[in-house]
């Protein structure tokens, strides 16, 4: 009986999310709302209550273990940074093209906003994934307050 009433609670908070316009958490995720913004998915609230960190987001992009972002593309201000990958587009003025709303979907979910076929893992999914190793089953790539601090660092790359 109190697995059943667990189970309906947890249904019921998704259905509430759902209904409010915020999607449902899986594995734990804090729910949040994407919104078409010019015919794009974005992703317009923070998922923390701190504001991203710009130089924390830098580390992030730049670590192996984490964001990675320089195994597919150049930023030109991380020249010191070694094996600039030539796969994604460069991130250099990505500012001037993506608000924070669409780098934030973009971050936690790209296939959001460019197609099912991109090869750009979603940082903070963890339904719908294959060969996912198992001490990684349910876990995201990146936590809340990362993906603020990436999207608050690409907001300065203008």
């Amino acid at each position: 009986m109190r697995r059943h009433i667990h189970a309906l609670a947890i249904a019921g908070a998704c259905a509430l999310a759902t209904a409010a316009g915020a999607e449902p958490a899986p594995g734990g995720l804090v729910p949040f709302k994407i919104v078409a913004v010019d015919g794009t998915d974005a992703i317009p609230d923070p998922l923390t209550d701190k504001p991203g960190d710009a130089a924390s987001g830098a580390k992030v992009v730049v670590n192996r273990r984490q964001g990675n972002c320089l195994g597919c593309h150049q930023i030109s201000s991380l020249k010191t940074e070694s094996f600039h990958g030539e796969v994604g587009p460069s991130l250099d003025g990505v500012a001037s093209r993506w608000d924070a709303a669409h780098l934030r979907m973009i971050v936690v979910n790209p296939k959001h906003v460019f197609s099912e076929a991109t090869v750009m893992p979603a940082f903070y999914r963890v339904d719908g994934l294959s060969r996912v190793r198992a001490e990684f089953q349910g876990k995201p790539i990146l936590t809340t307050q990362q993906v603020e601090d990436v999207v608050a660092y690409l907001t300065t790359l203008k």
